[in-house]
């Protein structure tokens, strides 16, 4: 089976490494292309030098594992030049499935594939906010853009419930949804000693200072700021938040506010996040509606986590099977940050300073299973009849809209 993985260009983490940990374990020819800005790269199909550091890092890995990589220009949602580049590349490669990751690249990757005729199109939603999607604003004609793009698909993956759930209040359908979760792989956050010394070192972390913990994109809801406050509450600890984003510069200026200025450490973005982990001491997760990949992350690396949300760790206390070294805050209490990396301190210097084990939290979130659920998904899919519906949703987005996203905008280039 030949399959085409369309991807706007990603940021660290994320999505891209859904993706590589996916290729690395599919049995089938796979090739990705990456949609970048104009302002990046040539617009012309090739292989061509990065346009990001994170998303070269992405590719180097994916070139490593076998996969042709490719790079186009997208310049915007409705590309009409994107899409018809696009179409190009699936007319020629005869692929059997298209599988589409991220907004830009679902939008335009799916029309290109059924301009194309590819039999099969399968989308994964990695990320899907209520009022925020990928950097945009959900508008009106955001959504009717995505909903015009998801009936020329099969099928939808929902990376989480969460936006399962939200997937369902735009009104795609239930029997167009599949609930396949992300995943790590938890051997490549083993804990590593030297790693730990050298990252310190790098950072100006001396050997015996507890180090505090937290990786996202640097946005308001995100909540890095009761990190910030919590760690003022907390005398003998520095901070390294991993990752870079919009809220940076608020968030430097309430570290000079809250007098621990000195003591926050912003990394900015990184391609991999393994070498920070081992750096830290303490994992913390203010962030109350992530489903809480970094933490999964944080737990195989062996380090105690204090979280507000992480379904997959609260499956497990559920089922009275609690992660060793994990607490959940407390909503109603703003005293639970800052109590809880207190106590977590707190039992590091009983253990000596020594780490945790890796935990892994469930085989369900591992990177195989992902790999296997993705698989039979794609099997199911190729024993549909095959229904073309080309023309019908794209007339009822322009009915919506009054315009039309492909090459020319007229319906005869259906």
């Amino acid at each position: 089976m030949r399959v085409l993985h369309v991807i706007s260009t990603p940021g660290p983490g994320g999505a891209g490494h859904q993706l590589r940990l996916l290729v690395r374990r599919l049995p089938h020819d796979n090739e990705v292309v990456m949609l970048a800005p104009a302002s990046r790269v040539p617009g012309k199909l090739e292989d061509l030098p990065g346009t990001e550091p994170a998303a070269d890092g992405i590719a180097d890995a994916l070139r490593a594992e076998g996969a042709r990589v490719h790079r186009l220009t997208a310049t915007c949602d409705r590309d009409p030049g994107a899409i018809a580049r696009l179409r190009r590349l699936m007319l020629d490669g005869r692929y059997d499935v298209v599988h589409t990751h991220l907004y830009r690249a679902s939008v335009q990757g799916r029309i290109a594939a059924r301009l194309a005729g590819v039999p099969h199109v399968v989308t994964t939603e990695h990320h899907l906010g209520a009022e925020v999607l990928e950097g945009r604003r959900v508008s009106p004609a955001v959504r009717a853009l995505y909903l015009a793009g998801e009936r020329l698909g099969q099928i939808t993956i929902a990376a989480s419930p969460a936006i399962a759930g939200r997937l369902r209040e735009w009104g795609v359908p239930d029997e167009r949804i599949a609930m396949i979760p992300k995943a790590i792989d938890p051997a490549e956050f083993r804990f590593d000693r030297r790693l730990r010394a050298a990252t310190r070192a790098r950072l100006g972390v001396e050997p015996g200072v507890p180090l505090v913990g937290g990786v996202g994109r640097l946005e308001p809801d995100k909540r890095f700021d009761l990190l910030i406050r919590a760690i003022a509450e907390v005398p003998e600890a520095c901070l390294l938040l991993v990752g870079d984003g919009p809220a940076r510069a608020s968030l430097e200026r309430l570290a000079v506010i809250e007098g621990v200025a000195d003591r926050v450490l912003f990394a900015g973005a990184v391609p991999h996040t393994r070498e920070m982990l081992c750096a830290m001491d303490v994992f913390a997760s203010p962030d109350s509606q992530t489903f809480g990949l970094a933490i999964l992350e944080a737990v195989a690396a062996g380090l105690p986590a204090v979280y507000a949300a992480c379904p997959p760790l609260e499956e497990r206390i559920a089922a009275r099977a609690a992660v060793r070294g994990t607490h959940r805050l407390s909503s109603r209490d703003r005293e639970s940050l800052p109590r809880a990396l207190r106590t977590e301190l707190l039992c590091l210097a009983e253990r000596g300073g020594a780490r945790l084990p890796g935990r892994a939290v469930s085989s369900r979130y591992d990177a195989d299973h992902l790999a296997a659920a993705v698989g039979r998904l794609y099997e199911r899919i190729a024993d549909r009849p095959r229904r073309r519906q080309i023309i019908a949703p794209l007339l009822a987005y322009r009915g919506r809209s009054g315009r039309f996203p492909l090459p020319g905008g007229n319906v005869r280039n259906a």
